[in-house]
């Protein structure tokens, strides 16, 4: 440039503004929006939707206490808790079918929400809860008690399936945790995977020795709701209700850790504890509902899922739906396990048969590696 050409300024000349091409949009003049939160219409046609779904739950608890090897009227059902009568219907109803009901539902909502939970804190769609070796924990004590100690009724090994459950849980938790790092929830997984897989097998070994013995274990391994008493009932319900408030307690932190840890601990979340809380709700939850109806699988798989296509990402949405719909798929599937054969299919199986598509499906998806 010229000397000539240089103002008196002293400065170089300076573009036109009107030099910039006209259609080009315009520079955005401070930091990028935050994505809207929920808006009220959606959060209220989420609670529409929970509201339906409690009364589809409420259709299949009197569905499930009518319907069997035979059927009973809904007024006679009614009758059963209005005006007590000594009948054989309402003999049926009181005895045999309210506690398998209640049994139902309570395990529903403990199966549900703890799969959710570990989905959450493994980060793996394909978890259910017995990822955590819950299943495989109380089978193992289920052996010891009927083998060693001689117990012969479900009242007497419901408890040592409980605490196998627990401790089961707590040596995969110091597994999975030790080492550098703390909490990791790739490690939790195969930790569970492998002493799940451990304690299957010396169980089985143990079966083999003396099979007469274990014959009652088997439709406990299925998992039933059959034969259960208002005793299973009233001993597992302390554990999976202080459960699922420890579980409705984790949600906003879980929220926050699928964000990441380092995003996590910025929004004043500890990771840690809300891990550990969430790996105490699991033990409390899976383990009550398995000592009780036995290894019923795929309730913890499917129901998540069908609660986040739902809800979104949300987990305390996501935890809502999982406690309603996972009782409506178990006592549905045990009604169709009454009616679908001359006998009887125990409710493990008819939930198998539904599972097994579903996750196929979930295996087909790119996404699935983590949430």
């Amino acid at each position: 440039m010229s000397p000539a050409s240089v103002p008196a300024t002293g400065h170089p000349p300076q573009p036109a503004a009107h030099s910039a091409a006209p259609d080009a949009p315009p520079a955005p003049s401070g930091p990028p929006a935050p994505p809207a939160p929920r808006t009220p219409r959606r959060r209220t046609l989420l609670a529409f939707l929970l509201l339906a779904a409690v009364l589809v739950l409420a259709g299949a608890v009197v569905l499930s206490l009518g319907v069997g090897a035979k059927f009973i009227p809904f007024s006679t059902v009614l009758e059963a808790f209005t005006h007590r009568q000594d009948t054989s219907d309402q003999a049926i109803i009181v005895a045999n079918r309210l506690p398998r009901t209640l049994l139902g539902v309570v395990a529903g909502m403990a199966l549900g929400a703890a799969g959710s939970l570990i989905q959450a804190v493994t980060r793996n769609p394909l978890a259910d809860p017995g990822i955590l070796g819950v299943n495989a924990g109380a089978a193992f004590a289920i052996v010891i008690a009927i083998g060693v100690f001689g117990v012969g009724s479900l009242p007497g090994y419901i408890w040592f399936a409980f605490a196998g459950a627990i401790l089961t849980t707590a040596a995969v938790y110091l597994i999975g945790t030790s080492g550098r790092g703390g909490i990791n929830p790739l490690r939790l997984t195969l930790s569970g995977v492998a002493l799940g897989a451990v304690l299957t097998g010396i169980g089985s070994a143990l079966m083999l020795v003396n099979p007469k013995a274990f014959d009652q274990m088997r439709a406990w391994n299925i998992g039933s709701l059959d034969g259960r008493t208002m005793d299973v009932v009233l001993t597992v319900l302390p554990f999976i209700a202080v459960g699922l408030l420890i579980a409705a307690a984790c949600s906003r932190g879980l929220n926050a850790v699928a964000l990441g840890d380092d995003v996590a601990t910025s929004l004043g979340t500890s990771v840690a504890a809300t891990r550990i809380w969430a790996v105490v709700a699991i033990t409390l939850l899976a383990g009550g509902a398995t000592a009780a109806v036995g290894a019923i699988g795929f309730v913890g798989l499917m129901v998540p899922h069908a609660a986040r296509w739902i809800t979104g990402p949300d987990q305390r949405w996501i935890m809502a739906f999982s406690v309603v719909l996972a009782p409506i798929l178990l006592l549905v599937s045990d009604v169709l396990g009454r009616i679908a054969v001359p006998g009887e299919l125990q409710v493990g199986i008819v939930t198998a048969f539904l599972g097994a598509p579903v996750l196929v499906a979930l295996a087909r998806r790119r996404k699935v590696a983590q949430l």
